[in-house]
């Protein structure tokens, strides 16, 4: 599987530099990429045949950390790796993804996750004040994000949400704002968007609009109280999600997955 990844990422890289790639296949899509794009499990294993890796297993198909980029996870003889099929279709790039901002091996990370079992929370006794909703507080499944105001992966993520509950109103997400020590404005955003309660500042923040500062008297409690409550669940990182049985989903999910998860728990979490 090694090898794989390194001759295709070593062809891809030569097909760039020789100017083959067409414009826009590893770019484009200012907002929803997924709105535009799209990548199922069959089409990543056709893909994956036509480089005489047939016998691989696709695992999942999710919005990669660079736009323009689908991330496979994939499993061969027992090992697992990432790929990533540009959205053209046309190219596959072996990886790792480095992020600057914080130096974290993206794939590694990948990688990781998938060596892991599914990890499960009791969703019941996560509280859900000091959240924020995003869609029907009456609708049948309930799903807690923890996300922070500062992080990109959890403004990408947040599209896709406000997407399902579009189109599912039996859906709901509550919001559980927990800023980051590595964002340093995350805090009094976070607090901002808490004071008041506001799904409104929240959407204006992930767009990339000012939002105030919180006012005089507006108390941070809530804003401690979510991190404490992330703290004590080990949740580490932004975005995660708890689905309606307690599935803990690391990163970013596109609509139909989400929906997908939301709606038919896997077998053990269904045994909770």
């Amino acid at each position: 599987m090694k090898r794989i990844f390194v001759l295709v990422s070593v062809a891809v890289l030569l097909a760039l530099f020789l100017g083959r790639a067409e414009v826009g296949a590893f770019g484009g899509c200012e907002e929803d990429c997924g709105k535009c794009h799209s990548l199922n499990r069959d089409e990543a294993h056709e893909i994956l045949s036509k480089l005489k890796v047939s016998d691989a297993t696709v695992l999942d198909v999710k919005m990669s950390p660079i736009r323009g980029l689908w991330e496979i996870d994939v499993e061969k003889d027992g090992n697992k790796g990432v790929l990533y099929v540009g959205f053209s279709k046309k190219y596959v790039v072996g990886g790792p993804i480095l992020e600057v901002a914080t130096t974290t091996n993206k794939t590694q990370e990948s990688v990781q996750e998938m060596s892991q079992p599914d990890r499960y929370i009791d969703a019941s006794k996560i509280p859900l004040q000091n959240s924020i909703l995003l869609g029907n507080g009456k609708a049948k499944h309930r799903v807690i994000v923890f996300t922070d105001p500062e992080c990109p992966y959890c403004a990408r993520l947040h599209e896709q949400l406000k997407q399902v509950v579009s189109e599912r109103k039996d859906i709901a997400f509550y919001l559980k704002l927990m800023p980051l020590k590595m964002h340093p404005d995350a805090y009094w955003k976070t607090q901002s968007i808490l004071c008041g309660n506001s799904l409104d500042l929240l959407d204006r923040n992930f767009e990339k609009k000012p939002i105030p500062r919180p006012e005089p008297g507006c108390d941070p409690a809530p804003v401690d109280d979510n991190i404490k409550a992330g703290q004590e669940l080990g949740i580490t990182g932004t975005p995660t999600m708890i689905m309606p049985d307690g599935l803990v989903v690391v990163g970013v999910r596109d609509a139909k997955t989400i929906i997908d998860l939301a709606l038919n728990p896997k077998e053990k979490g269904a045994k909770k």
